[in-house]
């Protein structure tokens, strides 16, 4: 267990995440108090990257449960391996265990044997665990330890499911009807996720720290970068982030993300860019932003005012 923020704070500075103090009081507290850790922002600024680096911290295992609508418990708590199961059926045919189905009704049968083998169907060698029951059973440990449980994009599912995740977050159990109640004898590290596309009931919040994740200021942004893709130059570095941030200041429908940033420099890494050039941020503007509408608002004059006042600032600054 890390011993203070300020160790949670070079523990993720030394896996290339750069996170502010308030971020990083809040992961201290959610793992001294046991309790789940909501991480709220736009697409892109490193809401599911805590979790990823928190199972590298603390060397366990991360199981990541991707929410999407119409999510259902078959599909994140478990479900029946029915081809194994009737495979196991048409076994206990041929030695006799079960009737055969194709057999006559008034055959003779031992009804002992048959309620025991299809007991066996149910039994714990055909159940198949889903991210949540991972995460509360002690075979989802790795060396003993609890793992990362990430329930990424919660606002993407039903409220159903939120409410259904209410009641696992609130006792970590689960019971399976055929086989019982299964109990987390060590709590997962909780990470939930949430892009805001619609708001989490606040019974739900109540049981987590509470972080808003925004955009990095250029400082930040430019720490990161640098942490991220080291083998850029400076200048092009600077000019990237600054770029960025005047687009963040405009009106466009998504604003790039950290991510996006990260990803539009690996570009022009990749394309041996030292500066930014009207032509190459005009040429790779979708790797930067996503929608039509904001590239065509994008391109052309607003590229060229935004790099002319880079220009100006790196010779100031020269």
């Amino acid at each position: 267990m890390l011993p203070s923020v300020e160790s949670v704070a070079e523990a993720l500075r030394t896996k290339a995440y750069i996170a502010d103090h308030s971020l990083a009081t809040s992961i201290f507290l959610a793992l001294r108090l046991n309790r789940p850790l909501f991480l709220e922002g736009e697409a892109g600024v490193g809401k599911t990257e805590v979790a990823k680096i928190l199972s590298q911290m603390l060397d366990t295992r991360l199981i990541r449960l991707q929410c999407y609508e119409g999510l259902d418990v078959s599909t994140a708590v478990y479900e029946w391996n029915y081809a194994r199961q009737m495979l196991q059926i048409r076994l206990m045919e041929a030695t006799g265990q079960v009737a055969d189905s194709r057999a006559p009704a008034d055959a003779p049968s031992d009804g002992e044997t048959q309620q025991s083998a299809i007991q066996d169907l149910f039994s714990d060698t055909f159940l198949l665990r889903r991210p949540l029951l991972q995460a509360i059973d002690s075979r989802g440990q790795q060396n003993g330890k609890a793992p990362i449980l990430l329930i990424d994009e919660l606002d993407r599912a039903d409220e159903e499911f939120e409410a259904f995740l209410l009641e696992v977050l609130s006792d970590f159990q689960i019971t399976v009807p055929e086989i019982g109640t299964i109990r987390a004898a060590v709590p997962p590290v909780v990470v939930i996720t949430s892009n805001r596309t619609r708001e989490i009931h606040d019974a739900l919040k109540r049981r987590c720290l509470y972080h808003w994740i925004d955009y990095p200021g250029f400082e930040k942004e430019y720490e990161i970068l640098r942490a991220k893709v080291p083998d850029a130059s400076e200048r092009l570095s600077r000019e990237v982030v600054g770029f960025v941030q005047e687009l963040r200041r405009g009106e466009l429908y998504k604003f790039p993300g950290v991510a996006e940033t990260l990803d539009w420099m690996s570009a022009l890494t990749a394309l041996d860019q030292e500066e930014l050039t009207e032509n190459v941020v005009d040429e790779t503007l979708g790797v930067l932003l996503k929608y039509r509408d904001d590239i065509e608002k994008v391109q052309g004059q607003t590229v060229r005012e935004i790099v002319q006042v880079l220009r100006k600032s790196a010779a100031v600054a020269e």
